[in-house]
């Protein structure tokens, strides 16, 4: 069974509710469409009901089985105001109340409130838009301040690796990058029921060179074995032949690692090496590449691509679905 076709399959037995923000999108009603008819998961859009079954009339798309929810018009609005206000202190009624008059913030708050399980959205909004709506409602997990991004890249020879961070932060600090690792692996051990074996990387193996970027990530692998506090397999930082290549890393390293040559989560400096990396990897190397699937959120959030397809909006449901 293909990857995506496994994640669906997982999220038929969950049953999740997935609140898409930007209901009026046509690939969004699509995926609604095709979720609901296939068990998939439960949609729940938002934006103005008249609008929204206009548009799918004239589409030819059966909603039939869709929550439709106008956030002006639903008797939910006063309960999400003020868990908004109660969540953050100092916030007037009134600023709440315009601000959940915006479907991604009344999605978020519906998420946090648990109304629903997961929120997709970024089909008409961009990244950062979503990364501030999820940050004001949903929040971040403990221990964590950054919100990051990983990619799920499936190699032509069947191996499943995770790379991150390779679209949300574009210079993260130690600190960050180690938040980074943290979290991709434990999404890693989430969605794939494994083992995480996180690499990060650097131009260097080892202090195999000295430069203030290689120390950067040497303090944030130190960092991250302290957040990860002995439940996480991490080292580094690696050159990424030493992190994949077993026979590389017995050449070029002098103790025994648990991760080089064995890693299957990679960890990226900064967002140059891995925007390239997942590109090179995807067009050269002939890998499938799914995401960027968000990570960070006290509870999962995803962003599209506005250029995402139905299918690929299908399978970052399925997938974030699996984040639950």
């Amino acid at each position: 069974m293909d990857l995506i076709g496994g994640f669906i399959e997982k999220a038929k037995r969950l049953k999740k509710r997935i609140v898409f923000p930007e209901g009026m999108d046509e690939r969004i009603q699509r995926t609604a469409e095709r979720l609901s008819r296939e068990g998939i998961a439960k949609p729940v859009l938002l934006g103005k009901k008249k609008d929204v079954l206009s548009a799918v009339e004239q589409r030819r798309i059966d909603l039939s089985g869709v929550e439709i929810i106008e956030p002006l018009d639903s008797p939910e609005m006063p309960r999400l105001v003020s868990l908004y206000c109660a969540n953050r202190k100092g916030v007037k009624t009134g600023v709440a109340e315009r601000l959940l008059k915006k479907d991604i913030i009344f999605g978020g708050m519906m998420l946090t409130a648990g109304m629903v399980d997961v929120m997709i959205a970024g089909a008409a909004s961009t990244t950062a838009s979503v990364i501030q709506a999820s940050a004001l409602t949903v929040g971040y997990k403990p221990g964590i301040s950054t919100p990051s991004s990983f990619f799920i890249m499936v190699l032509p020879d069947g191996r499943i690796l995770f790379y991150a961070d390779c679209a949300v932060n574009i210079d993260p600090d130690f600190k960050q990058l180690a938040e980074i690792g943290v979290t991709t692996a434990n999404s890693f051990a989430k969605i794939m029921g494994q083992q995480p074996k996180v690499a990060f990387l650097s131009f260097s193996s080892k202090g195999s060179a000295t430069h203030p970027l290689v120390e950067k990530v040497q303090k944030a692998v130190c960092a991250a074995k302290e957040m990860a506090e002995g439940t996480v397999m991490l080292d580094g930082e690696f050159q990424v032949d030493t992190a994949l290549v077993e026979a590389v890393a017995k050449k070029k390293l002098k103790e025994p690692s648990s991760v080089a040559g064995q890693a299957n989560v990679l960890i990226f400096p900064d967002l140059n090496s891995g925007n390239i990396a997942y590109k090179l990897t995807q067009y050269l190397a002939g890998a499938g590449a799914f995401g960027p699937v968000l990570q960070g959120f006290a509870k999962p959030v995803s962003d599209l691509s506005r250029g995402a397809k139905v299918e690929d909006i299908v399978g970052i449901s399925a997938i974030t679905s699996c984040l639950t």
